[in-house]
């Protein structure tokens, strides 16, 4: 059942436990992250980045991508986590990651997701504030969840940039909170986007305990986010390179950190590199192992561009030959079907690994089912 962000947040903070949200560019991803949290009985978040939209609507140079691309590719995820996902016995969110603007997330919403974050991080704060409250103005009356974020993390992810942290204030959150009406709110705490977030890189769980401390003194039911929290397996870089990649200086933050926040109020962690690099490293596998593979007049392409780009691991960089299978999950013949499966078992191996180690198996029936209506009509009453 697809669900509001929000119920599922609720039930992690009063569980103990903290929620993965996972990042897919492509319907056999939606599918696989949705079948390994039924496996585990999990409920689930799924995250469509702004760009991934972009990527999803048919952009390949998703850098670029327009508002129309976006709504296209909004509607292209939304139908495929409905198709695996609306009949499901395990809570499902639908959220929109770094929404760059009030029409980013509108066509987010528009297009069948149930929560938006809203970026306004590089803003001052009371610009920051402005613009993620016309979002909650807005996503609210549809029920839909609000993710805000205040701090700055280091790092490169899709548009997303800066060269320097900038560590989110506990006093600041509180009134961000109080003064937008937001759902939950990404901090900035240590963690950083990408691969590369240096080696030893050690959180500040302390932002974290004390914002949530603050929020339940002042009586605010608010949620905490992570960001740039992906793990970078070095096993699966090491496997990388001995393919022939060439990824350097990949680091990831240590997952005994993310179990340990998990129990400092931190509900929702997000992972995107580690399935990127498991994709990528299972398709590499697949050409090396099938030699046949590599002139096939339907993945050929996808070979090629491996062998072009050996510094990347972002599949999105590879898997254009295939676009219309990308987008809507047709499958033409056997080849493509062989690399849906690396796609779908690398996905599988992150997230299922993931699930068990921030403790969500098993939690599905902890969540309340609540739909959009039920939830619109709660925070009309509260007045949000």
């Amino acid at each position: 059942m697809l669900v509001p962000m929000r119920v599922i947040l609720e039930s992690a903070d009063q569980n103990g436990y903290a929620q993965g949200a996972f990042n897919v560019n492509a319907v056999a991803q939606a599918k696989a992250v949705i079948n390994i949290h039924e496996i585990f009985r999990s409920p689930a978040i799924l995250q469509g980045a702004d760009l991934a939209n972009g990527f999803m609507g048919g952009r390949t140079d998703f850098m670029n991508a327009t508002l129309e691309d976006k709504k296209i590719g909004a509607k292209n995820i939304a139908n495929a986590v409905k198709k695996y996902g609306e009949e499901s016995e395990v809570p499902i969110a639908l959220h929109l990651d770094h929404g760059k603007n009030l029409d980013s997330c509108i066509a987010a919403i528009e297009g069948g997701y149930t929560s938006v974050m809203i970026d306004g991080s590089s803003l001052p704060f009371d610009e920051n504030v402005e613009l993620t409250r016309e979002v909650v103005k807005y996503a609210h009356k549809s029920g839909v969840t609000v993710e805000g974020e205040l701090g700055v993390l280091a790092g490169v992810e899709d548009h997303v940039f800066s060269s320097e942290s900038t560590y989110t204030n506990p006093l600041k959150a509180v009134e961000f909170f109080k003064k937008t009406g937001v759902d939950a709110l990404a901090i900035s705490y240590g963690t950083m986007h990408g691969a590369n977030k240096g080696k030893n890189t050690v959180i500040r769980k302390e932002i974290a305990i004390a914002i949530k401390e603050c929020l339940r003194h002042e009586g605010i039911e608010g949620f905490l986010v992570s960001h740039g929290s992906s793990t970078v397996p070095k096993y699966i870089v090491d496997e990388i390179n001995e393919l022939g990649g060439r990824i350097q200086n990949a680091f990831g933050i240590d997952v005994n950190q993310l179990i340990e926040v998990s129990k400092c109020g931190i509900n929702k962690i997000n992972v995107d590199t580690d399935i990127r690099l498991a994709v990528t490293r299972n398709m590499k596998e697949l050409f090396a192992k099938d030699k046949k593979l590599r002139t096939s007049t339907s993945v050929g392409g996808i070979y090629e561009l491996l062998e072009k780009n050996k510094e990347a691991f972002d599949p999105r960089v590879f898997i254009t030959p295939i676009m219309d299978t990308v987008m809507y999950g047709v499958v033409p013949d056997d080849d493509v079907a062989r690399i849906l499966a690396c796609i779908e078992d690398g996905v599988k191996e992150v997230v299922g690994t993931l699930l068990v180690q921030f403790g969500s198996y098993g939690k599905a029936p902890k969540v309340k089912q609540v739909t959009l209506e039920e939830m619109a009509e709660r925070y009309k009453k509260r007045g949000i």
